[in-house]
């Protein structure tokens, strides 16, 4: 099932390309209405995607949390993701910035930049403590829910979890019940993902029926240099994964080609979760550390996103002719290295990000829209990057932690997967 099911994605995304190719060739006039029509088809994957986060979230995280046993575990589990966070989340950023220094795509630019004082239209605003705080802690976890904001959904479901486990004779019942609801929510999403390769196509059909191949030919040296650079940090993450899992890694870069292609085609890393979280389960990590680490991920450990923060930042001072001195750039990575971690859940939230430190550093806003047009096929990449990172990430945390079953005990990678949620004691 996963080799056909990788095909069929394949033949989707090559459809998708050629089929696109040929509407905004061939019917000019049409090409926005249609691109309009089929990217319904990808929308509606997206929210079946949305539907099924919230719940699969709070059940899997609620059941893995109540399972580890002692307040100190959950610390100490949390004290060494948030420490992998933080370092990659670092090196991300230092490789994008010294890349756009090496390659310099902004010199010399040849197109006509945008005037200063043209607005963006995106909510530009500094970062605050207060506002994180406020984007951090739930009102009300219904909201949270209904607005998918993992974070919030994360912080509650810890709070959650331990009343749980601090009461264990009045949780059995309401635990057995959150239990069979993961179970549930797992079947769901293998129902949802019937429909994967359809989004796919639709996806890329309805961008390069817009836009045209011909739109990546202007800025070719930009869409170049960031892309060789995300090449450059898959090859860290992937030498990372290989020094500290060793061989099976190629085993987790197996699993995880689907949710990667999902990823890259859809330009959502959101539409991979729930691949994800089955091959990271497949691979041998605990329930308890994969419902745990990977939806802190998604907020704090978007490394495609990191990397293109300082890339196009510094691009755009370079359009401008903006001196940036090494201080400078390195006050920038720092500032990001905070901003960045209080706009999950926000649209498009790296260009929001980019557009609210630019303003920071005087230098300007407008540069944006010079890459907003092919803003698409960049997020392609850092959607992808930003699976193969957060699977790392878990199974690494899962490593250290003593919860990543031996080699001889997994499946192959074409077996059906293990129908098991957090608590399980297949996985105790």
């Amino acid at each position: 099932m996963s080799n056909k099911f990788t095909r069929y994605i394949l033949i989707a995304m090559a459809l998708g390309v050629v089929m696109g190719a040929l509407v905004y060739e061939y019917l000019p006039q049409d090409r926005a209405d249609v691109a309009s029509a089929v990217n319904l088809v990808a929308l509606a994957f997206l929210r079946l995607i949305k539907m099924i986060i919230a719940p699969l979230v709070f059940a899997t995280l609620v059941g893995g949390i109540a399972h580890m046993g002692a307040g100190a575990k959950l610390g100490r589990i949390f004290a060494k993701t948030m420490g992998w966070f933080i370092s990659a989340s670092f090196v991300s950023l230092l490789l994008g910035l010294v890349m756009v220094n090496l390659l310099q795509p902004g010199a010399n630019f040849p197109g006509a930049l945008p005037d200063k004082a043209q607005s963006t239209g995106l909510p530009v605003s500094a970062f605050s403590i207060e506002k994180f705080l406020t984007h951090l802690i739930p009102t009300s976890i219904a909201d949270a829910m209904a607005q998918n904001e993992i974070l919030q959904i994360v912080i509650f479901s810890v709070f959650f979890a331990i009343a749980l486990g601090a009461m264990p004779e009045r949780s059995k019942a309401i635990l057995g019940v959150i239990e069979d609801l993961a179970h549930i929510m797992l079947k769901v999403t293998a129902y949802v993902m019937f429909f994967a390769p359809l989004a796919v196509w639709a996806a890329i059909m309805a961008t390069v029926s817009k836009n045209g191949l011909a739109v990546l030919w202007k800025l070719i040296e930009f869409m170049g240099g960031f892309y060789v650079s995300l090449l450059l940090l898959w090859g860290i993450l992937v030498a990372v994964g290989f020094v500290v899992l060793g061989s099976r890694y190629r085993h987790l870069l197996r699993l995880i080609r689907e949710p990667l292609m999902i990823a890259f085609s859809t330009a959502s890393s959101e539409a991979a979760y729930p691949k994800t979280l089955e091959g990271l389960n497949r691979f041998g990590a605990s329930s308890r550390i994969s419902s745990f680490v990977l939806p802190l991920g998604y907020s704090f450990n978007l490394d495609g996103t990191m990397m293109y923060c300082t890339f196009a930042s510094i691009f755009i001072a370079q359009t401008y002719k903006i001196d940036m001195p090494l201080g400078t750039q390195l006050a920038m990575l720092a500032t990001l290295m905070i901003t960045s971690k209080g706009v999950a859940g926000v649209p498009r939230a790296s260009l929001v990000v980019i557009a609210a430190t630019l303003s920071q550093f005087n230098i300007p806003e407008a540069g944006l829209l010079m890459i907003m047009g092919i803003d698409t096929f960049l997020d392609m990449g850092r959607s992808a990057t930003n699976v193969i990172g957060n699977s790392l990430a878990t199974s690494v945390v899962a490593k250290w932690e003593g919860e990543l079953a031996p080699e001889h005990e997994m499946q192959l990678d074409d077996a059906v997967p293990p129908d098991t949620v957090p608590g399980d004691p297949v996985r105790a």
